[in-house]
């Protein structure tokens, strides 16, 4: 389909946009790999001269060009080379993106100069540099890789300035769409979950690789769309979507670990909670609330207990792997400060503020709290026997999960310890009693809540050092074969 088509990306040294340049480079297609990476960076593999090569070996032409999109004149330096190299442009691919997952005051405004410069500015003039040979081509495509223009303030309130370079692309799409409908084809691609790349090591840390999808994804979702002829313009496509439209049904295929669950993009309301909070924006989340579900409360204790827990799995060796103070600020029953000092000898954890300033401090609701120090399954506190699947139980039923990101169904065996009141009926007299006598102790550790998911679905604010925070979700995993 795109053999001999030239197809201009930005950002195409390493990422999504390779990926993309790759499977372009199967059907024979010209690669122009507009990025500025011409040497390798120690935790960014890749430059346009290795991505160059990788190219050509897969069936493509390829043609390395020095950009950085901030640049106004070296976007047309590049334009120019392929035209002249090449005959014209076919495609551009608007890849190149900066972020920051910063709020207002956390981010310097050299920082939101690189978001807007790179994101919206860059797209923009790269658009307006190719828009001349687009016009001529027969397949003419414009593509940006940013998201469905989604105004719940969710998606601003915790990174307000990214959110704004990232809309200001997507922007570009719904103005541009219009501006030359019947010549060129104008759309956004948007990954449906996160995907895997040397950029989201560094944002995730260690281990957020099995949470993820291979760039193949979006590479396969972009192929899809160059087949569109000029009239399908102005769409924010879903990878997910588009693929299921093509007829693909397997969708583990794409997964770097298959079965796992996905840690969900930014900026889709794809969960019950997000509609929720939306809805709260205007006054009308109480209400809702009430009608979809009863209140609930963390157990009372819980906290205390998980920072007993917490503080004797304590070591010298995590200590020195870890190197920071974190501060809880909790809302709700049994909150208030808590820290956890994994900075000094022996490491220590408990109520009020640290002895040293916190490195990190994180807000969030107490119920949260215990969700993300909690293992996968059982419940800390209770006696083995009481959490074996042979626990006396006369009716097994489905709870129905919370609206939250990543929840999953369970059975009463393993039920939260809040529904342990109005189950007791249910129990053995024996059972009840155990229920009864642990349920102020108990933690809850049926589903855990990743300080990732826990971020991005807006449920922790963090505040100060971001790597050291990112640290937070390794050290959740060591800790959660001891809780």
């Amino acid at each position: 389909k795109l053999a001999g088509c030239t197809v201009f990306i930005t950002g195409a040294s390493r990422g999504i946009g390779k990926a993309i340049a790759l499977k372009a480079a199967k059907d024979g297609a010209n690669i122009v790999i507009a990025a500025k990476t011409t040497q390798a960076h120690p935790k960014l593999p890749g430059t346009i001269y290795t991505a160059a090569e990788e190219i050509e070996a897969a069936g493509g032409k390829a043609l390395p060009c020095i950009v950085d999109v901030r640049d106004e004149q070296q976007i047309s330096n590049a334009v120019e080379k392929a035209v002249e190299k090449f005959g014209g442009i076919d495609v551009l691919v608007n890849n190149a993106s900066a972020i920051s997952l910063t709020n207002t005051l956390e981010t310097p405004t050299k920082r939101v100069d690189l978001m807007m410069n790179v994101n919206t500015r860059g797209t923009y003039l790269t658009s307006k540099a190719c828009i001349p040979h687009l016009k001529k081509s027969k397949i003419a495509h414009i593509l940006n890789l940013s998201p469905p223009l989604n105004l719940n303030p969710l998606w601003f309130k915790q990174h307000c300035a990214y959110t704004i370079a990232k809309y200001g692309m997507s922007m570009c799409v719904l103005g541009m769409a219009e501006e030359f409908k019947g010549e060129i084809a104008v759309n956004a691609l948007w990954p449906k979950t996160a995907i895997h790349t040397a950029a989201m090591d560094m944002l995730g840390g260690s281990g957020i690789e099995s949470q993820c999808r291979k760039v193949d994804i979006i590479a396969d979702a972009a192929y899809s769309i160059f087949k569109k002829p000029k009239s399908f313009t102005g769409n924010f496509i879903i990878d997910e979507n588009i693929l299921k439209e093509e007829g693909i049904k397997d969708f583990d295929v794409y997964a770097i670990k298959p079965g796992h669950p996905l840690l969900p993009d930014f900026f889709l309301d794809e969960y019950p909670d997000t509609v929720t909070k939306k809805m709260e924006s205007h006054g009308a989340g109480t209400k809702l609330k009430e009608e979809q579900q009863p209140p609930s409360k963390p157990p009372s204790g819980a906290v205390k207990e998980t920072f007993r827990i917490v503080k004797a799995s304590l070591s010298d060796d995590l200590v020195k792997a870890t190197q920071a103070v974190y501060q809880f600020e909790l809302s709700g029953e049994d909150g208030g400060t808590w820290f956890l000092d994994l900075k000094n000898k022996g490491g220590n954890a408990g109520y009020g503020e640290p002895s040293d300033q916190a490195d990190v401090v994180m807000n969030m609701s107490t119920d949260d709290f215990v969700k993300m120090f909690s293992g996968p399954l059982g419940i800390v506190g209770l006696p083995a026997s009481a959490q074996s699947p042979a626990w006396p139980v006369r009716k097994v039923a489905r709870e129905e999960p919370e609206p939250e990101l990543g929840a999953m169904p369970l059975q009463l065996t393993r039920a939260p310890l809040r529904l342990l009141p109005p189950l007791l009926p249910l129990l053995s007299s024996t059972a009840a009693e155990v229920g009864e006598a642990c349920a102020t102790a108990a933690v809850l550790a049926s589903r855990k809540l990743k300080p990732t998911l826990a971020f991005m679905s807006g449920k922790l604010k963090i505040k100060g050092n971001m790597a050291l925070a990112i640290k937070l979700e390794k050290l959740m995993s060591q800790m959660q074969a001891k809780l």
